[in-house]
């Protein structure tokens, strides 16, 4: 009856069944527990031990009689899982801090570039959130309108972790009246912006440069879609195609008179029209 939910705490299959017998059937001797769990005697044993080691079960010794094991509490088994939670938590970020390193070794190795695919909201939140292991300046294009329509709240989060981080970026976007408005009081102590000037519609797309990896993100209506490619070439390619763009554009000082006066032609531009 448990055995499946059980199995999913971490326990295994035999661990499982010997649990459920002792919960059903309360205190039982090691015979007992074999017959009905149709595990062989010295396997009940050791499964019988196991489950004490967890703090599963328990024996009972009295004096002059057999033996009698018995079920702990199953909020025990809570616990366990909660350990198991934050042990995998632990591995998780062990395995993050290190994977830079290890992508970048077995891509030079192996010439395979590694390549992921995410896809929905939480999918642009892990693309996001894979550059927070960054220990290299972030090298960024991105379509700011689309960022603010389509995952502004995410964003928002993303740029307060990655302050706590102190993790540099460099940015580079489209000159809108919008991205100057954006960008008036955007992470300073972190990010550096420069505009170029292009007459071109937007390009719903952010891509991040770090750590020897690409991550491209698409922002639509249709699809939240996340790329991260991991291979040492087409980084460096776009390391120095980056830094090209950027040395070759005028530093970005917020004008708020600008903006004013893009709005007040705009104004204008309206009641002509009307």
């Amino acid at each position: 009856m448990y055995e499946e939910s059980l199995q999913q705490t971490g326990l295994s299959k035999d661990q499982a069944a010997v649990y459920e017998v002792l919960i059903q059937n309360g205190p039982q001797p090691a015979r007992a527990v074999h017959q009905k769990s149709t595990l062989s005697r010295p396997l009940a044993y050791k499964v019988l031990d196991e489950l004490i080691a967890l703090g599963l079960a328990e024996k009972n010794d009295p004096p002059g009689k057999v033996s009698r094991f018995s079920a702990a509490h199953p909020l025990k088994l809570k616990e366990i899982a909660d350990k198991r939670f934050e042990a995998a938590q632990g591995a998780k970020a062990a395995v993050e801090g290190t994977l830079g390193k290890l992508i970048s070794d077995f891509n030079l190795q192996s010439g395979k570039p590694g390549v992921r695919f995410f896809e929905g909201v939480d999918g642009i939140r892990e693309v996001l959130d894979d550059s927070l292991t960054a220990t290299t300046e972030i090298y960024s294009y991105a379509d700011l309108e689309s960022i603010e329509k389509y995952i502004s709240d995410i964003n928002k989060k993303y740029v307060r972790d990655r302050e706590k981080k102190q993790i540099k970026k460099k940015g580079i976007v489209v000159d809108t009246p919008f991205a100057r408005t954006f960008l008036k009081n955007y992470a300073p102590g972190v990010t550096e912006t420069k505009l170029i000037e292009r007459d071109m519609s937007a390009f719903h797309t952010v891509m991040q440069i770090y750590d020897g990896k690409i991550s491209y993100i698409t922002l639509s209506e249709e699809n939240l879609i996340g790329v991260i490619i991991a291979d040492p070439r087409i980084y460096e390619m776009h390391r120095e195609l980056f830094l090209h763009t950027w040395n070759a554009t005028p530093d970005f000082q917020p004008d708020h008179s600008a903006v004013s006066q893009t709005h007040s032609k705009n104004d204008r531009l309206d009641e002509d029209s009307a």
